[in-house]
C-alpha cells in the first residue's frame, strides 16, 4: 500500500509544533517536522518523534479496567459505567456533593475534548473539591494577571520575534519551548534576539540550556526572585526611570508601588538573593533603556513561597518601563477560538476555603497541597471518592507518599487515563481514551499564550478502538448528575452545544452536521475576532497565520475600572510577608535548598514509558556544586540520600558547577518503581520522585500554590551495606 502523508500539531508540550506524519497500512511509519507549518516552520523536538511510540505503546490501556485484588481486569464499557454509577451513588447518596473530589492533570491542556467537556463533568458534579496541576504550576501568574488586567487568561507573553532585551527568570524555554509562552523553536527565537544585536539575561540558580545560550547568566538564591524584582522596581523609582508611556492613561497605583518598593533597596536585598547590588541596578537600567525590552518569569517564579508577588512584579517592571503591550515587549495574544468575555468583574480568591487547612479557592479550584488532608481527616465534608482526569498527582504534588496513602484510603476512585500509573493504580475503574493520533486536536488553551497569533486544527488520523473522551466525559457527567450510566450522550451534547453557541452569539443550526468538540470549536471560531470557521482550518493543514501580536490595551482589560490595577489589595496585603523575609536576612552557613529542572525529552511524568525519550545517560540525578559535594563527602556517580521535613529519597550524585553553591537540583516527575505500576519502560528507568521531599505545608499565601522550589534539604552519602567489599 502506498504511503500517505498527513499533518497535525504535536500535542505533547506547549510548543504546538507542526508534524508531518507518514502512514502506511494504517500504521505510523515516520514522524518529522512540518516545514510548511506557519508557526514552527519544521522545528521539532524529540518528544514529537516519540508520538509514534506513544501510539504503539503496549502498556497503554485500550479497554476499561476494574480493580480485582491488587490488579486489574478488562471489562466492557457498559459494565464499567455501571460500576462508576454504583461507586459514586454509594458516596453521594449519604453525603454532600463535596464528598467527591476531581483532579485534572496537565495532559488535559493538550486535549480538545478534555478542555471543552471536562467543565461539564464539574458542573454536573457540583463539588467544591476541585483540584488540578495548576496549583503546582501557573496559578500565581494567572492570579496576578487577573488582579492586574481582569482575567486569568489575559497573560502578557514576550514578543520574542521583535524583542531586543529579554530578562528570563525561573524559566528554561530552550528545553521547554515555552511555558505560558507558546513558542516553537524557542532556542532559535532567543538566538534571534542576539542576532538582532539584542541581549538575553537569564536569572536562575542553574546554568540551564537557556542560560548557556544567553549573553549573561545571573545565579540567584531559590525563592528570592520577588526580592530581586522589587529591588529593580526600587531602582526605577530611585533613579527617575519610571516611564509607562501610553499606559499611564489607564493605570492605577503607580505611587503606591513606589512606596512599597522603598524598603527593597538593592543593597538590602543582595545578601539574601545572592545577586550583587550593582548587578541589580544595572539590570534595571538596561531594561529601562531598552528600545524593545521584556521581563519573563515562569515556573521557578511561581512554585515558590512568593509566587504571586514575583508574578506581579514581572508585570510591574514591564508596565513601569513602558514595555507592556508594546512591540518587542510583553504583549497579549488574540486567540482565534474565543467566546466573548463576560462583564468585567472584581478579581478575587478565597470565595470558599478548604475544610481542613483553610486554603483559598482560586478560579473555582482548591490548592492540591491540601487534598491529602481532605481525604485523611474524618468529619463532615470529608472527601471519600475521587475522579482523576489524565492526572498523576502521586508524582506531581507535594508529599507524594502521604497522598498515595490517602488515595489508598478512598471509598471509590475512577480515572480517565491511558496508563496504570502511580496514581491510577489506586482506581476502582479506569476508563481509557484514544491515542493522540486517534483524536482531533486544536490548542484552545495554548494559543491563548502564543508569541504569534496562529490557528491550526488537526483531524484524527487513525480510527480509535475506544470512544473519544468527549463521549466518555459526557457519560461520566450523566452519572455525576444522577442520571445513571446510560445517559443519552448525543442529547447531552446538544445541550452543551446550544449553551456555547448562545454565549458566542452563533446560530447552532449553522454548525450542523458537526458534533462533539468540532461543533464547539466551530462555534468558538465563528465567535472569535478573525471571521474564521472550522472549515477554513480544515482547508489549511499547515495552519493559518493570523499575524504578529498587536497592542490590545485598554480594550482587552476586564477590570471593573477599565484600568490596570497595579496596586490591587491582594498584592499590597502580601508585601509585609516579603518584607519579613527581607528582615530575616541571608541563609545560614551550609544550608541547602532544592530546585527542579526540565529536560527537553521529558514533560512531567507522562513521557517516561517511551524508549526514545529515556535512552541515553541517566537524567534523574542529583546536581550538586563541587564545593558542597566536597564538604558533604559526596562523590560523582555515587548514591546520596536527600532528606526534607516530610520525606527522603536516594539517587545518584552528579557533581557540576552548573548549579550554584547551596542549591541542589532534581528533575520532576520520576519515581516509577512503585507497586502496581504497569509501565514497563518507565520502571526500568524509575528514578526518584522529588515530590516525596516537597512539603505540603509550604504554599504561596495568596494562591495556595505549592512550593516546589527552595525546599530546605539535607544531603548525605549512602553508606555501603555492611560487609560490602572496599576498593
Amino acid at each position: 500500500m502506498a504511503a500517505e502523508t498527513q499533518y497535525r500539531t504535536c500535542p505533547l508540550c506547549e510548543a504546538t509544533c507542526g508534524l508531518e506524519i507518514t502512514l502506511r497500512d494504517g500504521a505510523v511509519e515516520r514522524v518529522r517536522g512540518d516545514d510548511d507549518d506557519v508557526f514552527s516552520k519544521g522545528f521539532l523536538c524529540p518528544k514529537g518523534v516519540g508520538l509514534k511510540e506513544l501510539h504503539e505503546d503496549p502498556d497503554r490501556v485500550r479497554t476499561p479496567l476494574r480493580r480485582v485484588g491488587d490488579g486489574f481486569e478488562p471489562i466492557g464499557w457498559d459494565e464499567a459505567f455501571a460500576l462508576v454509577d454504583e461507586g459514586l451513588r454509594r458516596v453521594l447518596g449519604d453525603g454532600p456533593r463535596d464528598a467527591v473530589a476531581v483532579y485534572f492533570g496537565n495532559p488535559n491542556a493538550h486535549n480538545l475534548s478534555a478542555l471543552l467537556y471536562g467543565r461539564v463533568v464539574l458542573k454536573a458534579l457540583g463539588s467544591r473539591n476541585i483540584y488540578s496541576a495548576s496549583t503546582v504550576d501557573q496559578f500565581p501568574k494567572q492570579l496576578a494577571s487577573a488582579y492586574l488586567f481582569g482575567s486569568a487568561t489575559t497573560v502578557a507573553v514576550p514578543d520574542l520575534d521583535r524583542c531586543e532585551w529579554l530578562l528570563v527568570l525561573g524559566a528554561n524555554p530552550a528545553a521547554s519551548n515555552g511555558s505560558l509562552m507558546t513558542a516553537p523553536d524557542a532556542r532559535g527565537r532567543l538566538q534571534g534576539i542576539r542576532d538582532r544585536g539584542g541581549r538575553v539575561v537569564v536569572v536562575d540558580p542553574r546554568r540551564s540550556r537557556t542560560a548557556e545560550l544567553a549573553d549573561e547568566h545571573v545565579p540567584i538564591r531559590p525563592g528570592t526572585d520577588a526580592l530581586l524584582l522589587f529591588a529593580m522596581v526600587h531602582v526605577l523609582f530611585d533613579e527617575g526611570l519610571v516611564a509607562p508611556g501610553r499606559l499611564d492613561g489607564f493605570l492605577n497605583g503607580v505611587e503606591t508601588v513606589g512606596e512599597l518598593a522603598a524598603d527593597f533597596e538593592p543593597e538590602a536585598v543582595a545578601p539574601i538573593c545572592g545577586v550583587g547590588a550593582e548587578t541589580i541596578r544595572r539590570l534595571a537600567r538596561e531594561l529601562a533603556a531598552a528600545p524593545r525590552g521584556c521581563v519573563y518569569g515562569r515556573i521557578g517564579t511561581t512554585t515558590q513561597a512568593f509566587g504571586t508577588l514575583a508574578s506581579w512584579l514581572v508585570d510591574v517592571l514591564n508596565v513601569l518601563t513602558g514595555h507592556l503591550d508594546r512591540e518587542g515587549g510583553a504583549m497579549f495574544t488574540e486567540p482565534a477560538a474565543a467566546l466573548p468575555p463576560g462583564r468585567p468583574r472584581e478579581a478575587h480568591s478565597g470565595r470558599w476555603r478548604s475544610r481542613v487547612r483553610g486554603l483559598p479557592e482560586v478560579f473555582g479550584e482548591l490548592p492540591v497541597a491540601g487534598l491529602a488532608d481532605e481525604i485523611l481527616t474524618p468529619g463532615e465534608g470529608q472527601v471519600r471518592a475521587l475522579i482523576t482526569l489524565a492526572g498523576n498527582p502521586v508524582l506531581s504534588t507535594p508529599n507524594s507518599g502521604r497522598l498515595a496513602a490517602a488515595l489508598d484510603a478512598l471509598e471509590f476512585m475512577v480515572s480517565v487515563d491511558v496508563y496504570v500509573n502511580e496514581t491510577t493504580r489506586f482506581a476502582d475503574v479506569i476508563l481509557p481514551g484514544p491515542s493522540p493520533l486517534e483524536r482531533s486536536h486544536y490548542d484552545v488553551a495554548l494559543y491563548s499564550f502564543a508569541v504569534r497569533n496562529v490557528a491550526n486544527y488537526s483531524p484524527a488520523l487513525l480510527p480509535s478502538p475506544v470512544p473519544d473522551e468527549w463521549r466518555t466525559l459526557l457519560r461520566l457527567a450523566g452519572v455525576a448528575a444522577g442520571q445513571g450510566p446510560d445517559v443519552d450522550v448525543d442529547a447531552f451534547d446538544n445541550l452543551v452545544a446550544g449553551e456555547v453557541a448562545a454565549r458566542g452569539g452563533v446560530d447552532v443550526a449553522a454548525l450542523a452536521p458537526r458534533r462533539g468538540p468540532e461543533r464547539l470549536l466551530d462555534a468558538m471560531l465563528r465567535a472569535g475576532p478573525y471571521d474564521l470557521t472550522l472549515a477554513d482550518l480544515e482547508a489549511a493543514p499547515h495552519g493559518v497565520d493570523l499575524g504578529p501580536l498587536r497592542p490590545r490595551l485598554p480594550e482587552a482589560l476586564r477590570t471593573p475600572s477599565g484600568r490596570i490595577e497595579l496596586a490591587a489589595a491582594a498584592f499590597v496585603e502580601d508585601v509585609p510577608r516579603l518584607r519579613a523575609a527581607l528582615a530575616a536576612g541571608p541563609p545560614g552557613e551550609g544550608e541547602l535548598v532544592l530546585v527542579g529542572r526540565r529536560d527537553l525529552r521529558s514533560n512531567n511524568s507522562w513521557m517516561h514509558n517511551l524508549p526514545l525519550l529515556v535512552r541515553g545517560p541517566e537524567r534523574c540525578t542529583l546536581h550538586v556544586h563541587p564545593a558542597d559535594a566536597a564538604r558533604l563527602g559526596l562523590a560523582d556517580g555515587e548514591p546520596a540520600s536527600v532528606r526534607s521535613r516530610v520525606g527522603a529519597i536516594e539517587l545518584p550524585v552528579e557533581v557540576t558547577d552548573a548549579i550554584m553553591p547551596g542549591v541542589v537540583s532534581i528533575p520532576h516527575g520520576w519515581g516509577h518503581d512503585l507497586p502496581g505500576v504497569q509501565l514497563g519502560v518507565a520502571r526500568e528507568h524509575a528514578g526518584a520522585n522529588s515530590n516525596v521531599l516537597a512539603d505540603e505545608e509550604l504554599v504561596d499565601a495568596p494562591s495556595g500554590n505549592a512550593v516546589l522550589n527552595g525546599i530546605p534539604v539535607e544531603l548525605a552519602p549512602v553508606a555501603a551495606p555492611a560487609g560490602a567489599a572496599v576498593a
